[in-house]
């Protein structure tokens, strides 16, 4: 789990297109969410330890690349979303990147961020069913 905010806001819109379009997630002072990240791996078992990945390295890089960037700050400020807005859609495709790159074994299937118990959004791996779900 992370703690951060955010402020929706375009500047490719307006500041009348902003509001529509976010609301009172377009707050000039931002606002913060507690999210959920569920990271899901999949792949060939190894024979030897009875284990897709060592979940002791998932959990120290999952807590190395997105809780220690993230956590407790505004999302708004970190280069990875200078040009992105942060919506939980990009935060959820931003950390999917972020371990994608940098997971040693195993085979990253999907990550999913939940924003409130009402929504959240999953990225997957599979080129077709790439992208963003939400319920």
């Amino acid at each position: 789990m992370l703690s951060a905010s955010h402020r929706l806001h375009s500047d490719a819109l307006t500041p009348d297109e902003n509001r529509i379009a976010y609301g009172k997630c377009n707050n000039p002072h931002g606002h913060g969410h507690n999210y959920t990240i569920e990271v899901l791996v999949g792949g060939e078992v190894e024979q030897a330890t009875g284990m897709v990945i060592n979940l002791v390295d998932l959990d120290e890089t999952v807590k190395r690349l997105v809780i220690e960037r993230f956590d407790h700050t505004n999302l708004n400020l970190d280069p990875l979303f200078a040009s992105v807005v942060p919506t939980t859609e990009n935060l959820c495709s931003i950390v999917f990147g972020l371990l994608k790159e940098n997971l040693r074994a195993g085979k990253l299937a999907s990550v999913r961020v939940e924003e409130t118990e009402n929504n959240f959004f999953q990225c997957f791996d599979a080129p077709s069913a790439a992208g963003s779900k939400a319920a």
